[in-house]
């Protein structure tokens, strides 16, 4: 639910992206968030064929996106920016000590553990997909990702959801699942590509999605600076 100025919460995003990364970029999960917890925000816009401005490399230092702002509080990194927002609603954390570490267990989960090979993997196919030595490494890539998969699956069985109920957890894992569109490999395990529509079916998604889109649509750069 992004709003005008007035807002207190400020999130930054690129002016556009690449198709292969449009509803990829990670400035949607923190949209996400937001939206399930029912928080609104203002976005900035960042131009993505202009370098980064010491004002932005100063709450991000590696001069990527999201940033998050709140008062004095100045984040960078969605995981992070997710657990905090989490950490304030019952939405997506549980009251009780035990689900709360559960669900902060599976936001880690995802990013550290089922993230890596498949960012592995995809930057193969989406960077280097014509180079030799990427053909080479292909297979054990996507071997390490299914095998992530199958560990996953198997954990998830015929639950909705990673564990009693949606949570911080769930809302990273189909974000990091959601990097797999281009292959084949999630439709190897029907319960997890039912697990993830079902994430993405999710009115908070859905407007998180519109907004992401919306603002990646607002130019067409001809070069872009890095």
């Amino acid at each position: 639910m992004p709003v005008e100025s007035s807002a207190a919460i400020e999130i930054t995003a690129f002016d556009w992206g690449p198709p292969f990364a449009v509803g990829l970029v990670r400035d949607l999960r923190v949209r996400w968030a937001l939206e399930e917890a029912g928080l609104a925000y203002r976005e900035r816009l960042l131009d993505v064929t202009r370098k980064r401005g010491a004002d932005h490399l100063r709450d991000q230092p590696f001069g990527q996106v999201p940033t998050f702002t709140h008062d004095d509080i100045r984040m960078f990194e969605s995981g992070a920016i997710v657990l905090h927002i989490a950490e304030g609603c019952e939405a997506l954390m549980p009251a009780d000590p035990a689900g709360r570490a559960r669900a902060i267990t599976w936001i880690f989960a995802a990013l550290n553990t089922i993230e890596p090979a498949v960012s592995g993997l995809a930057t193969l196919d989406l960077f280097h997909a014509g180079e030799d030595w990427a053909k080479a490494r292909r297979p054990s890539a996507e071997a390490s990702v299914v095998e992530r998969l199958q560990q996953l699956s198997d954990h998830l069985g015929h639950r909705d959801f990673l564990e009693k109920r949606f949570t911080a957890g769930d809302l990273m894992m189909t974000s990091v699942l959601r990097i797999l569109r281009h292959t084949d490999l999630l439709r190897r395990f029907a319960n997890l590509e039912r697990y993830k529509a079902r994430c993405e079916a999710r009115p908070a998604f859905e407007q998180a999605l519109q907004a992401h889109m919306a603002g990646l649509a607002t130019r067409q750069p001809t070069a872009v600076t890095r």
